[in-house]
C-alpha cells in the first residue's frame, strides 16, 4: 500500500469512528445533531489527523492552532475528535448533555480545549478572524481553522468576516464549509452548489477550493493547500451528505437536531465502535510568548472646574494606557475621531484594528483577540451596540474579557436625532451574565474608569457622552468598582437624587435650587451602575425617606431599574420616583434635549418638590 493510500484510508476509518462516536453520545443523551456531526465527519477526520498542531495536554500554547466549531450544534463530532486525540475517554463522551457534564450541547470553554462559546449560528468565523489576528500580532505561527455550516453562511456576520479577513490578509485563517445541503427544516439557499459559494466568497479575496467532502485525497489535499496559503485566507467548500454513512438518515430532511431512530443499528452499519488513538502533531512552535515589558501609567489629567466630555477622558486615557500596557488593543467601527479612539491609533497603530462599519465583527474580533492573550477595547456609538448585542451575548457565555465603550449616548449628542441616541444601552448591558457596567460623570472619572477595565474580568462597558460635562473630580481622585460619590450631604436630606453621566452636573444644580428653597437634597453619583452602590444608597434611602433616580436612557432597564431593585423590599416606607427620557425625542440641541425628555435641574427640582410634597 502507498503512502499516499495508507493516509487517506487512515482518514475514512478515522470519518467513521468519529460518525459512530456522535451516534452513541446523541443517542445516549436523547438529543443532539447527530447527522450534522456525520456530514462534516471525515474533514475533521482529515484536519485531526494530519494538519491539526495542538497540544491537548497544554491547550494554551502560543504554537498551538485553534478550531473552532461555528457550527456548534455538531458538538458530538468535536466531543468525539476529543476522545480520538486521547483528551476525554469513552465514559466522558456519554455524558454528553447530562447533568453537570462539561460536554454541553454546544461548546463553551468549560472545556480547556474549547477557545469561545459556539451556538448562535454566524459566530465562529467572525470570531476566528479576531483569533488570527491575535495569533499574527504575536509572531505565532499559528493557524485557525473554522468549521461553518452552509446554513449559516446566509448571516449578515458571515460576510462581515469574509470582507474582514481578506482586508486583514489573514493567510493564516481557513474556513471549512460543510455543504450538505439541509438546513434545520429544509434545504439551504443554495444547495450543493459550491461554485456559487466560491464565486460568492472568493469575490472578497479568499482562496477558495471546492471539493468531495467525503474523498478523503481530496481532503487531505485541501488542507495542505490551505496551510500553504500566506497572503490570503482560505475557504474549502466541501460537498458533502447529511447523515452519512447510515442509509435511513443520509440527506434526508426533518431529522436535524434529533438522535438516530435506531442508533444501534446505525453503529453496525457504520462498521462499529472503534477505539483508535490518533497522534495530533504538536504545536508550531513550542516558544513562549514574547515578554511584553508594562510602564507606569500616567492618566491625562483634567482641570477642576473646566468642562471636558468624558469620551474625552477615555480617549486620552486609552493612549495612555497603550503606552503603558503591551497587551492592549483596540477595535473600531470606522467613528475612531468621535469614540477619541483615534488617539491610540495614532500612537499604538499596530494594535489598532478598523473594522470599518461592521459592529458584529468589531466585537467578535475582540472576543478572538482576548482568546489569544491580549486586552481588547471594543468602542463605537452606543446605539449601534445593539446590532452587536448577540455576539456579546456569548461573549458572556464564553466567559470573554472583553471591554466595550459606547459613545454618544443619551439625547444629550443633540441635533443628530434619535437614531444615534444611545437610549438602550444600559439595559443591554446590564442583563448580560456578570457584567460591569460604568458610566462616568466628567473626564477625569471616565479616564479612571478607563484604566480600570483593563484588569478586569468578563464584559464591562463604559457609557461615554459627546457633550462637555463640568470637571467635578480631581484627577488622582479613585472610583472603585461598585462604589459611588454622595456629593451633598447633610443630616437633614429630604429626598436623595440618584444620577450618573450627565444627570449628576443637573442633579447639582438642582440640589443648589432647593437648598435655596428650603429643600436639603442628597445627590449621589452612582457611576458604578452594575454592580450598584446598594449599601450607600439603602442608607440614603432610609434617611431621607424618598429616591429619585435621574437617567439620560429609556426607563426600562436602566439606573433606576438598578435603583429600584437595591431598594424594594429591603427599606421600608420609601417614595420613589423615576426620571427618564419618556418620549421619542427629535433634533435640538443638547440642553434642549434634557429639558424635552424631562431630566434637566429644572425637571429635577419639580419631581423632588413633588416627592416632599
Amino acid at each position: 500500500m502507498s503512502i499516499i493510500e495508507d493516509r487517506t484510508s487512515g482518514i475514512a476509518e478515522l470519518g467513521q469512528q468519529l460518525r459512530v462516536d456522535a451516534v452513541r453520545a446523541s443517542a445516549r443523551a436523547g438529543s443532539g445533531h447527530p447527522t450534522s456531526s456525520m456530514s462534516a465527519a471525515d474533514l475533521m477526520a482529515g484536519l485531526l489527523s494530519g494538519h491539526l498542531h495542538y497540544d491537548f495536554e497544554h491547550p494554551h500554547l502560543p504554537g498551538n492552532d485553534r478550531l473552532v466549531f461555528s457550527k456548534g450544534h455538531a458538538s458530538p463530532l468535536l466531543y468525539a475528535m476529543l476522545r480520538a486525540a486521547g483528551a476525554i475517554d469513552e465514559e466522558r463522551l456519554l455524558t454528553y448533555r447530562r447533568l453537570g457534564s462539561d460536554l454541553e450541547g454546544h461548546p463553551t470553554p468549560r472545556l480547556p480545549w474549547v477557545d469561545v462559546a459556539t451556538g448562535s449560528l454566524g459566530q465562529g468565523l467572525p470570531v476566528g478572524v479576531g483569533m488570527a489576528l491575535g495569533a499574527r500580532l504575536a509572531g505565532s505561527p499559528a493557524r485557525v481553522w473554522v468549521l461553518c455550516g452552509d446554513g449559516e453562511v446566509a448571516e449578515g456576520s458571515m460576510w462581515e468576516a469574509f470582507a474582514a479577513a481578506a482586508d486583514f490578509g489573514l493567510g493564516n485563517l481557513c474556513a471549512i464549509v460543510d455543504v450538505n445541503r439541509l438546513g434545520q427544516t429544509g434545504p439551504t439557499r443554495l444547495g450543493w452548489d459550491t461554485a456559487a459559494y466560491a464565486a460568492r466568497i472568493g469575490g472578497f479575496g479568499w482562496h477558495a477550493v471546492e471539493i468531495d467532502g467525503h474523498d478523503p485525497a481530496q481532503i487531505d489535499r485541501a488542507l495542505a493547500e490551505a496551510e500553504a496559503e500566506r497572503s490570503r485566507p482560505t475557504v474549502i467548500l466541501a460537498r458533502t451528505r447529511k447523515g452519512r454513512g447510515v442509509a435511513t438518515a443520509e440527506d434526508k430532511e426533518g431529522l436535524h437536531g434529533k438522535p438516530l431512530d435506531e442508533p444501534e443499528k446505525a453503529v453496525v452499519e457504520l462498521g462499529g465502535v472503534r477505539s483508535a488513538r490518533v497522534e495530533v502533531k504538536g504545536p508550531r512552535s513550542k516558544e513562549p510568548r514574547p515578554s511584553r515589558p508594562a510602564r507606569p501609567l500616567a492618566l491625562p489629567p483634567f482641570p477642576v472646574g473646566t468642562t471636558a466630555a468624558t469620551r474625552d477622558g477615555f480617549g486620552a486615557a486609552l493612549e495612555a494606557l497603550g503606552e503603558a500596557n503591551p497587551d492592549v488593543v483596540v477595535v473600531d467601527g470606522e467613528v475612531a475621531d468621535s469614540t477619541r479612539t483615534a488617539a491610540f491609533a495614532k500612537a499604538h497603530p499596530d494594535r489598532f484594528f478598523e473594522c470599518y462599519i461592521a459592529e458584529q465583527q468589531m466585537v467578535a474580533a475582540a472576543v478572538g483577540l482576548q482568546t489569544q492573550g491580549w486586552a481588547p477595547y471594543a468602542s463605537t456609538f452606543a446605539a449601534f451596540l445593539t446590532r452587536a448585542h448577540d455576539f456579546l451575548r456569548m461573549a458572556a457565555i464564553g466567559g470573554a474579557d472583553l471591554r466595550v465603550v459606547g459613545s454618544h449616548a443619551g439625547v444629550s449628542i443633540g441635533p443628530d436625532g434619535p437614531s444615534q441616541m444611545g437610549l438602550e444601552d444600559l439595559a443591554m448591558m446590564r442583563a448580560l451574565w456578570r457584567s460591569v457596567v460604568l458610566y462616568p460623570c466628567d473626564a477625569n472619572q471616565s479616564a479612571h474608569l478607563t484604566a480600570t477595565m483593563a484588569d478586569l474580568p468578563g464584559i464591562s462597558y463604559l457609557r461615554t457622552t459627546r457633550a462637555e460635562t463640568p470637571v467635578i473630580y480631581r484627577p488622582d481622585e479613585l472610583f472603585p468598582v461598585g462604589g459611588s460619590r454622595t456629593l451633598v450631604a447633610s443630616q437633614h436630606d429630604k429626598v436623595a437624587i440618584v444620577a450618573a453621566g450627565v444627570t449628576v452636573s443637573e442633579s447639582l444644580s438642582a440640589a443648589e435650587r432647593l437648598a435655596a428653597e428650603g429643600v436639603p437634597v442628597r445627590v449621589i453619583d452612582a457611576y458604578s451602575v452594575k454592580p450598584l452602590d446598594a449599601a450607600a444608597i439603602r442608607q440614603a434611602a432610609a434617611d431621607t425617606g424618598r429616591v429619585l433616580t435621574v437617567e439620560d436612557h429609556w426607563p426600562v432597564g436602566g439606573l433606576g431599574d438598578a435603583v429600584l431593585d437595591a431598594v424594594a423590599g429591603r427599606v421600608p416606607d420609601v417614595r420613589f420616583q423615576k426620571l427618564a427620557v419618556r418620549r421619542m425625542p427629535g433634533s435640538a440641541g443638547p440642553a434642549e434635549q434634557l429639558a424635552a425628555a424631562g431630566i434637566d435641574a429644572a425637571a429635577i427640582v419639580r419631581a423632588a418638590q413633588h416627592l416632599v410634597a
